[in-house]
């Protein structure tokens, strides 16, 4: 059985799931066309998440990234960057 990539860290300290460079919702969704974007990325001022809860990866719409099967996340565990003024998997690895 398949277990959920997690998600190891994460520098967007401006994301309401964000507390200390970790990730506190269930499950994120990266992707949005060819870039490796993390959609649940949300900044606003209420602070959301399970303080109880690491986040992973619930699915990823890139399917130019290696580590994507059949839209899940097959990556041991992803880390979130910045970029271009974005939350950003950096573990992503073109085919």
């Amino acid at each position: 059985m398949a277990s959920m990539a997690k998600i190891l860290d994460c520098i967007m300290t401006d994301c309401s799931y964000n507390r200390n460079k970790m990730c506190h919702t269930m499950a994120i969704t990266v992707g949005g066309g060819n870039c490796p974007m993390c959609d649940t990325y949300v900044s606003i001022s209420t602070k959301g998440g399970l303080l109880d809860s690491l986040g992973g990866v619930g699915s990823c719409k890139v399917q130019e990234c290696e580590f994507n099967n059949s839209l899940e996340c097959r990556a041991e565990g992803i880390h979130v960057k910045m970029h271009s003024n974005h939350a950003e998997c950096a573990t992503f690895r073109a085919k």
